[in-house]
């Protein structure tokens, strides 16, 4: 009797460890297609393959919370209270992102329930759409300006050493001040600068740091993207 005991219950202990991965692999692919979409619909940006790579472990994650609490009240204000203590100094500041955090903890609450069909053929509508409405806003959207700024001494009355520089390394740049030095004979320049190749950001600094007439170069990013 204890024999017939045992072998139900590792019947029923395989049963629910087949259905756990069952879950935490549809999970698994669902946060795939989710970054998937997620850089399909976010390409200017350089930091967008950790962000990616977080949405395919919170689908999975969010999917294992599920299964833990499953109808059991008890654990889920354990899981709250437990979660409280947590704190996220990370300011998300583009509206996209938090999309995408929800879709991939809809995505994974959807699988750890079992709900797989649900969940992945959510997964493909949603991602669909946002990689949609993503390519319907204007190129210029995408294309981030940031802020140069250098010391300039100006050398007769030819074109700017500078100017070659930036026609190499942007595709488009405008001036948005100009200073006069307290020397009287150097001027701070701070341009507006849309880069043709963000990876190589680099190397217009030293470029143009190279430059014998030019000091202090500063080219300011916004945090999010590097």
């Amino acid at each position: 009797m204890e024999m017939i005991q045992d072998m139900r219950q590792f019947a029923a202990y395989e049963m629910t460890a087949m259905h756990t991965l069952q879950n935490l692999a549809i999970a698994l692919l669902c946060g795939l297609l989710v970054a998937g979409f997620y850089r399909a619909a976010i390409r200017y940006r350089s930091s967008y393959r950790t962000f990616a790579g977080a949405l395919i472990a919170m689908a999975m994650i969010t999917a294992i919370v599920i299964m833990i609490i499953e109808n059991n009240l008890a654990r889920a204000f354990g899981l709250v209270g437990a979660m409280s203590i947590i704190r996220f100094r990370t300011a998300v500041k583009d509206i996209q992102d938090i999309v995408f955090i929800f879709f991939a903890l809809a995505v994974g609450m959807g699988a750890g329930v079992g709900i797989h069909i649900v969940s992945l053929t959510g997964t493909f509508a949603v991602g669909a759409v946002l990689v949609a409405v993503a390519n319907l806003q204007p190129i210029s959207g995408r294309r981030r300006e940031y802020l140069l700024q250098f010391t300039y001494w100006p050398q007769g009355e030819g074109e700017p050493a500078y100017l070659d520089v930036m026609r190499r390394h942007c595709r488009k740049h405008h001036l948005v001040n100009s200073r006069a030095r307290p020397d009287g004979e150097s001027l701070d320049l701070a341009f507006y600068v849309t880069l043709k190749d963000l990876d190589r950001h680099s190397q217009l600094v030293r470029e143009l740091g190279d430059i014998e007439a030019i000091l202090n170069v500063s080219l300011f990013f916004d945090e999010e993207d590097f």
